[in-house]
C-alpha cells in the first residue's frame, strides 16, 4: 500500500483522486492533515487531491507535473534514479567563484540537458558553483521561474525532476557545486493552488508581487514546516549544495524565530548528518548584517548574501546612471567604501528610501558577501535587457571584471559575461490567461517608469520573440572582442586562486585610494595592489607599495615612473608588492 497525506485544516473533506476514481481521506494522527491507504501506485501513476468536492488539484507536495501545473500530476519515485555521486561531499563558499544561469535562456535547447553539455565551459573558465534560477514548476513554458505555482515539482520542460539529477550528477563529476534560487516569499498568479488547502497565504502583509506568505498569522507553523521540508527536500533528494533564497526583505516574520534561522539551523544538521558542506545564500536589500551573522551573535545563521551596495557603486561608477535606486550612490567614493567596508549604507540616510538605511557590517567576512557587475535582476530589469556589454566599452568590462574578481567578496557572474555577450537578457512569460498577461505587460511599463524609460521601450514580455532574443549565442565566443574578454576573466580567476589574499579574508583588509575627478583607483591588500584607470586619458595611478612583479595587466603599454604606474585609458593591471 502507498500512504498519502495531505494538509487541508478547514477542509470537511478531501478525496484522493486515481484513474479509478475517488478515494475518501480521513483525518490522521496531527491536526489538519487528512491520509488514505491506496493500493501501491506504480511509477507514474497519475494522482491529485479534491477538498470539499472540488475538482482535483496537484498534491502540494508533487515533485512531477509533466502535464502542467494545472492539473494533478503523477507519481514519482525518487529512488528509482540511479545516482554516479557518492564520493560527493560538497564544497565550502570561501574563495570560490559563483556562476548564475539561467536553464530556459542558457542554451538553445533550453533544458537540464542542454545546460549540462556546457559545463566543461564553466569548468575551463573557474567556476566553482552553478547557480540556477528557480526551476520550480511555474505556468506556460518560459519564464524566469520567480511565478512558483508548486514548489515542489521541477519545471517539466526543463527536463522534470530526472532532468535535475541528471544534471546535478553532471556538475558534480566535473567538481562543481550547484545552488537553487528558490522562492518563499509568495506565489505566482497562476497555477498556484496551495491556498485551496490551507492559509499557505495570509491578508496581513503584501509584498510587491501578491498576498504574502503565511509565516506568523495561524496556521503558519505547518506553513514553515511546508517551506523547511521544501529546502532539505532539495539537498537530500536532488542532491543539490545550496540554496539561494529569494527576496528575504519581503518575508513577514515576527516568530520569536525568524524563519531564515530556522532554515539555516535545518540545513546545518542535514549537512552533520549527511556528512556533506551544505550552505545558503539570502538575497537582501536590508543592508543587515545580522542575516548572515552565526545565531551565537544573535543572527539567522545564513551563510552569505548578495551585496547590492558594491554592484550598485560599481555600476554608477562605470555608465554614470543616476536614475533610480542608483540615485543613491555617488560612483568613485561609494565604490571604495564598498571595497572597504563591504556596505555602502550603515545607517545613514537614503534619497531613495527617504529613511536611515543599513548598518556595519561587523564581524562579517568578505566571502559572506556576493559581489557583482550583472545579475538576472540587474539586466533583465532593464526596460531593453541590456548588458554591461551593451554600455561600456571592450576596456571598461576588463577593469569591470578585474575589479570584481579580485574584490574580497564572493564573486559571481552571469551567464554570458564572461565572453561580453551581446544577446540582451528580457524579462518574458508565457502566461496563457489574457487578462494576467495584459496586467504583466502594464506593470512592467510602470516599474520602468522611475528610471526614464517609455513605455515604447519596453519590449512585450509574452511575446516569443522577447524569449528567443534571450538567448545565449554560444558561437560568439570564437569572435572578437568577444574571445579576448572570455580568456581575461579565466586569467583573472586563475590569478585569484594562485594568490589565496585575492579569494578570502576579512573586510577591512582592503585599503583603496582614488580620484574621482581623474577616475582611477587602487586597491591594496595583502601585498596585491589592483590598479584601474576608468578614464579614457593616460593617468599616473600612485602606487601604496613598492611595485614587484606585474601579475596580470589587461594592457602590455604600462610603466613604472618614480614610484607610480602610468596605464592607458580604461585599463588595469594587477601588481605584487615587492
Amino acid at each position: 500500500m502507498t500512504e498519502l497525506r495531505v494538509w487541508a485544516p478547514a477542509a470537511s473533506a478531501v478525496d484522493t483522486v486515481l484513474d479509478d476514481g475517488r478515494h475518501p481521506m480521513v483525518p490522521a494522527d496531527r491536526p489538519g492533515w487528512w491520509t488514505v491507504d491506496v493500493p501501491d501506485l506504480p511509477a507514474g501513476a497519475r494522482y491529485g487531491f479534491a477538498v470539499d468536492g472540488g475538482d482535483p488539484v496537484p498534491d502540494p507536495r508533487g515533485v512531477w507535473l509533466p502535464d502542467g501545473v494545472h492539473v494533478p500530476g503523477r507519481h514519482y519515485r525518487h529512488a528509482d534514479y540511479r545516482w554516479h555521486d557518492t564520493g560527493w561531499r560538497g564544497i565550502a563558499l570561501p574563495g570560490r567563484v559563483v556562476y548564475e544561469l539561467h536553464v530556459g535562456t542558457f542554451t538553445p535547447a533550453g533544458t537540464f540537458a542542454g545546460a549540462a553539455e556546457k559545463l566543461d565551459h564553466l569548468v575551463d573558465l573557474g567556476i566553482d558553483v552553478v547557480e540556477l534560477l528557480p526551476v520550480h514548476a511555474f505556468p506556460g513554458r518560459h519564464g524566469w521561474g520567480y511565478d512558483v505555482a508548486a514548489p515542489f515539482a521541477v519545471h517539466e520542460p526543463y527536463g522534470g525532476p530526472d532532468g535535475l539529477k541528471a544534471f546535478v550528477d553532471a556538475c558534480h563529476a566535473r567538481g562543481l557545486a550547484v545552488a537553487l534560487d528558490v522562492v518563499y516569499n509568495h506565489l505566482g498568479p497562476d497555477g498556484a493552488y496551495l491556498a485551496t488547502f490551507g492559509p499557505y497565504l495570509t491578508d496581513s502583509y503584501r509584498t510587491p508581487w501578491g498576498p504574502a506568505v503565511n509565516l506568523d498569522d495561524p496556521g503558519s507553523d505547518d506553513v514553515r514546516e511546508y517551506i523547511v521540508e521544501n529546502a532539505l527536500m532539495w539537498l537530500r533528494d536532488f542532491h543539490v549544495d545550496g540554496l539561494r533564497i529569494d527576496a528575504v526583505h519581503a518575508f513577514r516574520d515576527s516568530s520569536a524565530t525568524h524563519l531564515l534561522e530556522e532554515l539555516a539551523a535545518a540545513v546545518r544538521e542535514f549537512g552533520v548528518a549527511a556528512g556533506r558542506t551544505t550552505f545558503l545564500v539570502a538575497e537582501s536589500d536590508l543592508g543587515d548584517p545580522r542575516i548572515v551573522t552565526p545565531t551565537a551573535g544573535g543572527g539567522y545563521g545564513i551563510h552569505a548574501q548578495w551585496n547590492d551596495d558594491f554592484h550598485h557603486a560599481l555600476h554608477v561608477t562605470l555608465t554614470g546612471e543616476t536614475d533610480g535606486y542608483y540615485a543613491d550612490f555617488s560612483g568613485l567614493p561609494d565604490l571604495a567604501t564598498a571595497i572597504e567596508q563591504g556596505y555602502v549604507y550603515t545607517g545613514q540616510h537614503s534619497r531613495v528610501r527617504g529613511r536611515r538605511h543599513g548598518r556595519p557590517p561587523v564581524g562579517v567576512a568578505g566571502w559572506q558577501l556576493l559581489g557583482y557587475l550583472q545579475t538576472h535582476d540587474q539586466v533583465g530589469n532593464r526596460a531593453g535587457g541590456e548588458r554591461s556589454s551593451h554600455l561600456l566599452s571592450p576596456g571598461l568590462l576588463q577593469v569591470a571584471a578585474a575589479l570584481v574578481l579580485t574584490s574580497p567578496f564572493t564573486p559571481m557572474l552571469f551567464m554570458g559575461e564572461e565572453w561580453g555577450a551581446a544577446t540582451p537578457w528580457l524579462f518574458f512569460s508565457d502566461h496563457r490567461d489574457e487578462r494576467l498577461a495584459d496586467n504583466v505587460r502594464t506593470g512592467r511599463r510602470a516599474e520602468f517608469a522611475s528610471f526614464g524609460w517609455r513605455a515604447d521601450e519596453v519590449p512585450d514580455p509574452q511575446a516569443p520573440a522577447t524569449f528567443r532574443r534571450s538567448v545565449l549565442d554560444w558561437a560568439e565566443r570564437e569572435r572578437e572582442p568577444h574571445r579576448d574578454l572570455l580568456d581575461w576573466h579565466r586569467r583573472l580567476i586563475a590569478l585569484r586562486n594562485e594568490f589565496p589574499a585575492l579569494a578570502s579574508g576579512p573586510l577591512g583588509d582592503s585599503h583603496v585610494t582614488y580620484a574621482a575627478d581623474e577616475r582611477w583607483l587602487v586597491v591594496e591588500r595583502a601585498g596585491v595592489v589592483v590598479a584601474a584607470n576608468l578614464a579614457l586619458q593616460p593617468r599616473l595611478l600612485p602606487l601604496p607599495t613598492r611595485p614587484g612583479q606585474v601579475l596580470l595587466a589587461s594592457t602590455d603599454d604600462y610603466a613604472f615612473r618614480d614610484g607610480r604606474l602610468e596605464l592607458p585609458g580604461e585599463t588595469v593591471a594587477i601588481c605584487k608588492a615587492e
